[in-house]
């Protein structure tokens, strides 16, 4: 007969263990993120790269090395293609920079003035001065980090190479590790397809009202929409400055919001479910909370990473007794609560 007193304080010894894991782990990732985040990047587009070695290595015959290195020039094409596509961004936003900064110091100064023929003391001098600096500062930050995202992805290529050369294209995959590669690999290759034409979609209609930089509001549409939930209304509410600046009637400033607004909501809530199927498994709290989570450890690519990790965790946690239970809480399965659907899949398969 067992103790409650005895198992209750186990069960709390063994909680604060494993917040006092959290905590250290998180500390850990912080300390090495500049080595962590090209490596876990490395591991999820080597899953994504690796089926197009094997197809070359079981079908083709090709020797392994050559058709890894067939694989990484794909890759770099489409690097490259991108790398053009942000060259080309960059050039546009700082081309409209000066423009758009006297656009909205002349919509300011409006303001201003209205505000001073209702007795309030503004300095519209320094006001529209901090502003121009802002813009400059803006584009300089911009520079700044495409020079140190070229570096991660000189680093993320040199890990992706060690991992598919590691890689043994007639081994069998079995147990977590082919579930892990399966769901994973599902989940980003839909994930960028949709993303794709999202983005797509975004710049076409953008351009037909004639938006100056729609393609730049696409292709930010595109790399927003691999945050889940956020992404999407960050990418919705992006052009608002521009709109502003360029449209003298509001309903044409709430259509270049609300349509490609429709455009991410009938892809992220209708499209996506039924392409991916149960996908990952996670409820959206959980989400919500991995993306703060790891936003906070890692930042942005934190949060482009978080939902795959998170995925790969509950996988790893739902195949031990012990943190089964976590691993169910992972999926909103909460203990007491049958998922009628699980049990519908166990009775008809």
């Amino acid at each position: 007969m067992t103790d409650p007193l005895r198992e209750e304080r186990m069960w709390l010894m063994a909680g604060a263990l494993a917040v006092l894991a959290v905590v250290a782990l998180g500390a850990a990732l912080i300390y090495t993120q500049s080595v962590m985040i090209p490596f876990v990047l490395a591991v999820f587009l080597a899953s994504l790269v690796s089926p197009l070695v094997d197809a070359q290595v079981l079908k083709l015959r090709f020797p392994h090395w050559l058709a890894v290195g067939v694989a990484m020039v794909v890759v770099l094409a489409v690097l490259g293609l991108a790398g053009m596509v942000f060259v080309l961004a960059v050039d546009a936003v700082a081309e409209g920079a000066y423009e758009y900064s006297a656009s909205f110091a002349h919509l300011l100064s409006e303001g201003l003035e209205q505000l001073g023929r209702w007795g309030f003391n503004v300095r519209e001098a320094e006001i529209e001065a901090q502003l121009r600096l802002r813009t400059i500062g803006v584009i300089t930050r911009t520079a700044e980090t495409i020079l140190n995202l070229l570096t991660s992805v000189a680093i993320v290529l040199v890990f992706v190479v060690f991992l598919l050369v590691g890689r043994d294209p007639h081994a069998a995959l079995s147990g977590v590790y082919a579930e892990i590669d399966v769901r994973i690999r599902r989940y980003l290759g839909t994930l960028f397809g949709l993303s794709l034409i999202t983005g797509v979609l975004v710049g076409s209609l953008l351009a037909a009202f004639h938006l100056p930089m729609a393609w730049l509001f696409g292709l930010l549409t595109f790399l927003l929409n691999f945050i889940p939930s956020l992404g999407s209304v960050i990418a919705t509410l992006l052009p608002i400055p521009i709109a502003v600046a360029e449209f003298e009637t509001w309903p044409q400033v709430a259509a270049v919001i609300l349509l490609p607004g429709a455009v991410q909501a009938l892809i992220g809530y209708f499209l996506q479910p039924k392409l991916m199927g149960r996908g990952l498994e996670l409820h959206p709290v959980t989400i919500l909370l991995a993306l703060a989570f790891w936003g906070l450890l890692w930042g942005l690519a934190g949060m482009v990473l978080a939902v795959p990790i998170t995925a790969t965790l509950r996988i790893v946690l739902v195949r031990f007794p012990i943190t089964r239970p976590v691993g169910e809480l992972l999926a909103g399965h909460l203990p007491g609560i049958v998922d009628h659907e699980a049990a519908d899949d166990g009775v008809t398969g």
